[in-house]
């Protein structure tokens, strides 16, 4: 039988949920995939996933081909911790200005789009790059574990705005970064069904249980070394792993301020 093809993103907001499945939970009837959000997006289009921790922007903008995990996502009430605008230049002072996006990530580009113009902002220009081009920009974005690292060493001379707390102060609602997404056929598949449902259960499980344990899974973290265990527990009190109405609320003013 074909194990459930799960996606599995790398970065330090979802490791948590990952270790304890992955340690805790019998993962015989799983396969993790792991990549960046953008390329899980693809996956999930082209079947090579079967559910995925995946951009918010890719649901909002499928609702008809995916179904989403009730109960979890991947969210912040106020400032997220590793979704930064590195600028030189002010938040409200970027009209007809170039930012350099990181190409990992569909949400944030979108939510970025959306703070600047509710900022005032016109003919701001999105330019996808890559790592080096990133850092030598006036103005960058900067996702996941790169934006958390890059926070703790960036000089004095860049304005760093976390869209968390941006979208927070704007709106008063949590901001819905990602839903765990699968293909609206997967729960009636006949060989996937069930272990699809055994892997909601995991992952429900993981969500509370991993709360629980962040002292011993911040020693087993990747950023271990590279962050101090103080920093990854304050940087994982800042996620907010459910989804509940006013986290879909949250959705809903985001996708009408996408404009689809």
């Amino acid at each position: 039988m074909r194990k459930l093809r799960i996606g599995k993103i790398s970065y330090a907001n979802i490791f948590p949920i990952f270790y304890l499945i992955e340690r805790k939970f019998d993962c015989s009837r799983y396969e993790f995939v792991e990549a960046v959000p953008s390329e899980l997006n693809r996956m999930l289009q082209c079947g090579e996933v079967d559910i995925s921790p995946s951009s918010s922007v890719e649901y909002l903008r499928n609702p008809d081909q995916y179904s989403f995990m009730p109960g979890v996502s991947i969210s912040s009430r106020g400032a997220v911790g590793s979704v930064f605008l590195f600028s030189r230049i002010p938040i409200d002072r970027m009209s007809g200005k170039s930012i350099a996006v990181t190409k990992q990530s569909a949400t944030s580009v979108v939510l970025l789009e959306v703070l600047l113009r509710l900022a005032g902002n016109i003919g701001v220009t999105m330019v996808p790059s890559d790592r080096e081009t990133l850092e030598s920009s006036d103005a960058f974005l900067l996702i996941g574990d790169d934006a958390l690292l890059h926070a703790t060493r960036i000089d004095g001379s860049y304005f760093v705005y976390d869209l968390g707390d941006i979208w927070d102060r704007r709106t008063g609602l949590p901001f819905v970064f990602a839903l765990w997404i699968y293909r609206r056929n997967l729960p009636e598949d006949p060989h996937l069904g069930e272990i699809f449902r055994q892997f909601a259960d995991d992952v429900l499980r993981a969500k509370k249980e991993s709360l629980l344990m962040l002292p011993e899974v911040a020693v087993a973290s990747p950023l271990a070394g590279k962050l101090s265990h103080d920093e990854l527990l304050a940087y994982w009190k800042k996620i907010d792993y459910e989804l509940d109405n006013e986290h879909l609320r949250g959705l809903q003013r985001f996708r009408d301020l996408a404009g689809w």
